[in-house]
């Protein structure tokens, strides 16, 4: 995967994320935490893994509990 599509990627990922948590204004301080760090996670996954799917999903997850866990 090139810089530049990894750059695209992670561009796009960021403003769905924002897209996304407009919306989300009702929502617990927990629930927008989660999100966040689903986003975050997924980013950081993709970019870490080179765009891989399974570190894209796994940074997810992870990115998730992390942020469900913050109060």
């Amino acid at each position: 995967m090139t810089t530049t599509l990894k750059r695209i990627t992670a561009t796009v990922l960021a403003t769905t994320l924002v897209v996304a948590l407009s919306g989300c204004s009702h929502w617990s301080k927990r629930d927008r935490n989660t999100a966040i760090g689903a986003g975050a996670g997924a980013i950081g996954g993709s970019v870490l893994t080179n765009g891989s799917g399974l570190g894209t999903v796994g940074g997810a997850a992870v990115g998730g509990i992390i942020g469900h866990q913050v109060h």
